[in-house]
């Protein structure tokens, strides 16, 4: 098992802030496990008691709508920190965590952090910074479900696809969601991303095999409207 201080993903969140022997301290108490594909890292209302750094892989963040419907919140990559928000205030889980592929993950007690949080004021400047973020991207979300089409709202999430991950050796997109997916992320009927999907791939914005996408014209889904 990898320790913190060796552990390159810490630089890809607040955890960067530590000094080495809080890292080693964090390092004799985490506990690091492989989640299979589709495997819940923790349910909406559950208490986490505790923060999962993601090593590699991705997990989407679903809520629950009046409906019955999952809506997905966001996309959570190598590097990231989940359950910091819950920590800090104290209160259950607003969100599921449910795995995209197949992850390998760092669970750090609640304890430890709170410790880090009290003690490093760099640390605890750099975790508000992390929610601030979120509280931005969350901001922009609410915007862009009121004032952009379902088309637009599916363009963009391609485009963050785009940039976010890595590609194969084909071109294609190295994260693959399935349809209902691409649906929950813009709040849509799984019908509607299908049918949008197959007309971005009609008109050359993109191609696909099977649940691999890959993006060919980029600047012409940023112009979508």
């Amino acid at each position: 098992m990898m320790k913190c201080e060796q552990c390159i993903v810490k630089q890809f969140n607040a955890l960067k802030s530590l000094e080495k022997d809080d890292l080693i301290r964090i390092s004799g108490c985490k506990t690091s496990k492989f989640i299979k594909k589709g495997e819940i890292l923790f349910r909406e209302g559950e208490s986490i008691n505790g923060v999962y750094c993601i090593k590699e892989g991705v997990c989407k963040l679903t809520k629950l709508s009046a409906n019955g419907k999952d809506q997905i919140v966001k996309l959570v990559v190598r590097g990231d920190l989940l359950g910091q928000r819950s920590l800090v205030t104290d209160e259950k889980s607003n969100l599921t965590a449910i795995a995209v592929n197949e992850m390998e993950i760092c669970f750090i007690p609640k304890s430890e952090i709170l410790h880090d949080l009290s003690k490093n004021a760099n640390f605890s400047l750099d975790m508000l910074q992390d929610m601030a973020k979120e509280l931005r991207i969350a901001d922009n979300i609410i915007v862009d479900m009121a004032q952009k089409s379902v088309k637009q709202r599916l363009a963009d999430v391609l485009i963050y696809l785009d940039q976010a991950f890595d590609k194969d050796e084909r071109g294609y997109v190295g994260v693959m969601l399935s349809r209902e997916d691409y649906a929950n992320l813009v709040g849509t009927a799984t019908e509607s991303a299908i049918r949008i999907l197959s007309q971005f791939k009609k008109e050359g914005y993109i191609s696909t095999t099977g649940k691999h996408i890959k993006i060919i014209d980029l600047e012409g889904l940023k112009r979508i409207e």
